[in-house]
């Protein structure tokens, strides 16, 4: 369903006198005001969100809270604290956590990851890369695909913090990932032939009540928003289904509708997270 075009307003900060280099390059790449180092975000009271560059590393921050899509600045003059910044950090705590959790069983099921041989998976909806990194850590060769320019620039400067961090596990697996900054339909650089497996997670609202989960998504709501984007999940999954790949995935909330009317094959599921199975054929 489309939703009313809302342009918003996004500006970048360096965050130190250090950063101002690159961010005057990023700035002009991504077709955002630069604001002066130093400039804190609850005082950008004019933007919707800021991107923050801090020694490389770059942030999302929500500005304003939302309702139905609109500022509340009363609350906000109120005292209301806002979400934290949203970033991507391969090496994170909460990523090396990750590893340990039932959902990447699941994951890793999902796709059909084996001892038999690496698999060759189209991320094909990347957001943060977080997916991606783990079944790249499960041994895939994983191609993202993200179209949303903002996010393209956080996973390049993750990309290349994990590959350039000293630590041999991150350095191992990002080699396993690479990144294309377009949608993934419109894909000509890498034979889909290659692929045996699309993954799509729509990254739709609605679909956790976890704090850090709503402040994801609140962000996600606004770039979509930025780009008056529409939700083509569904446009998504038959295009996906079109291809000549072996499976399809569809990462879903728990309790949540199927995508379109295609039978699933299977689907795999645990308390946060289901993920729907198409089976087009048997994996190599």
């Amino acid at each position: 369903m489309s939703r009313p075009f809302r342009k918003i307003s996004l500006s970048l900060i360096a965050v130190g006198p250090e950063d101002l280099i690159e961010a005057t390059g990023l700035a002009r790449q991504l077709g955002l005001k630069l604001l002066p180092p130093g400039t804190e975000a609850r005082d950008c009271s004019d933007d919707d969100a800021v991107l923050l560059l801090d020694g490389g590393r770059l942030a999302l921050q929500q500005t304003q809270p939302r309702a139905s899509g609109a500022k509340i600045t009363t609350r906000r003059a109120a005292g209301q604290a806002l979400p934290g910044p949203v970033t991507v950090d391969f090496g994170s705590a909460a990523m090396r956590h990750r590893r340990r959790s039932g959902q990447n069983e699941l994951l890793g099921r999902a796709v059909g990851v084996s001892a038999k041989r690496p698999l060759r998976v189209l991320d094909a909806t990347a957001g943060l890369g977080r997916d991606s990194f783990v079944l790249a850590d499960l041994g895939c060769t994983v191609a993202m695909c993200e179209r949303e320019p903002m996010l393209v620039a956080m996973l390049e400067r993750a990309l290349l913090a994990a590959a350039t961090s000293g630590d041999p596990w991150l350095e191992e697996v990002v080699q396993r990932m690479s990144l294309y900054p377009l949608d993934a339909r419109s894909r000509v650089a890498d034979p889909l032939e290659a692929i045996d497996v699309i993954y799509l997670d729509p990254m739709f609202p609605g679909r956790d009540k976890a704090a850090a989960v709503k402040k994801e998504m609140a962000l996600f709501q606004l770039l979509l928003d930025n780009h008056g984007a529409e939700d083509d999940t569904e446009a998504l999954l038959q295009w996906a289904l079109g291809q000549d790949v072996a499976r399809v995935v569809v990462k879903r909330p728990p309790r949540a509708p199927t995508v379109g009317a295609q039978p699933v094959s299977h689907s795999l599921g645990g308390k946060a997270v289901r993920f729907d199975v198409y089976v087009r054929r048997a994996l190599g």
